[in-house]
């Protein structure tokens, strides 16, 4: 099937659009504005198609999993913030780069992570039933932790109206669709017909996604050196996050395939979803250019890290006894 096909061959996808969207901004700077109108709906339905993915009936179990979602929880919301004031000192003075950088290092993946958790041999099942509970806290805790670490620069950086309009159309709403299709699907065979169809534009709207919010940022950067200055804080963190997530997950004794599930959510973060809430700041173009050029290196950080965590995890973990429970595929 077509769409078995772009699931298996995703990430070189996902490669291509990022250098066709760059490609595209360099040789065509003047098509930015209008790309990025087309931006909002784009993004839109691939946040619907994504939360589909998110089961609300999993909430449950995902709370159920208690060492696993301990260590997810202790590996995005305690040891990624540390890291990030670790690096905070390496970050560019520019308030806008440092409100996106801050932005999108705090807030865990809760898409593609599953995918590359997948391919490296992760608990993938488990990680995407705890997806409910990392979007729920990431955004209770967002506002929170960009005061702590911005201070008096915060008031400035993030316009509550704008800020609040953004979080309201581009998560609650598309959550709270994806949410009811999936109460429709259990339900009837037409809505069950309905979430396979959207499910199915999920490679094609993340090829349109990255290859839109690329070709309308890369313009942006023209002059803002200070953007490319966050490159090395991206490569740190995610480096520093990989092992760190190992080692939480050896010290609350979860097997090989949970560690590298832990490892994948503590190195991947939520750019796409804060993308509108970049958009939404006063010096929106620079905080958008700063997250879109984390998923620069990210993506590119990804195709080496589904190799690399299996060692990185089999290394940390020598010794340690492995739980039955945690053997279980995803």
């Amino acid at each position: 099937m077509v769409v078995d096909r772009l699931e298996r061959h995703q990430v070189p996808l996902y490669v291509a659009a990022i250098l066709a969207g760059a490609a595209l901004g360099l040789l065509a700077p003047a098509a930015g504005p209008g790309l990025a109108v087309a931006v909002g709906p784009v993004l839109g339905a691939l946040l619907y198609v994504t939360f589909l993915q998110v089961p609300a009936r999993e909430l449950a179990r995902s709370l159920r999993a208690g060492r696993f979602l301990a260590a997810v929880l202790v590996v995005d919301f305690v040891v990624a913030p540390l890291v990030v004031a670790a690096v905070t000192p390496a970050l560019p003075a520019d308030v806008a780069v440092r409100t996106g950088v801050l932005l999108v290092l705090l807030a865990p993946c809760v898409d593609y992570v599953v995918v590359f958790t997948r391919l490296a041999g992760g608990s993938a099942g488990r990680l995407l039933a705890a997806t409910p509970v990392l979007l729920v806290v990431q955004m209770a805790l967002l506002p929170v932790l960009l005061g702590l670490f911005l201070g008096p620069a915060a008031a400035g950086a993030i316009a509550p109206g704008p800020f609040v309009e953004a979080f309201l159309g581009y998560i609650v709403l598309p959550l709270a669709l994806a949410w009811v299709t999936q109460a429709w699907a259990a339900r009837h065979r037409s809505g069950e017909r309905v979430a396979r169809a959207a499910g199915a534009g999920m490679v094609p709207l993340m090829v349109a996604t990255l290859l839109l919010v690329v070709a309308s940022q890369v313009p942006g950067l023209d002059g803002a050196a200070a953007v490319l200055g966050a490159v090395p804080v991206y490569v740190l963190f995610l480096l520093a996050m990989v092992p760190l997530g190992a080692l939480v997950a050896r010290l609350l004794r979860l097997g090989s395939a949970d560690a590298r599930a832990v490892a994948f959510t503590g190195a991947t973060r939520n750019s796409l979803v804060v993308l509108p809430l970049a958009l939404a700041m006063p010096a929106g173009p620079v905080v958008a250019a700063t997250v879109v050029t984390q998923t620069l290196v990210e993506v590119v950080g990804m195709v080496v890290a589904v190799r690399a965590v299996p060692r990185v995890v089999a290394w940390l973990l020598r010794g340690a006894p492995e739980r039955p429970a945690d053997r279980a595929p995803g």
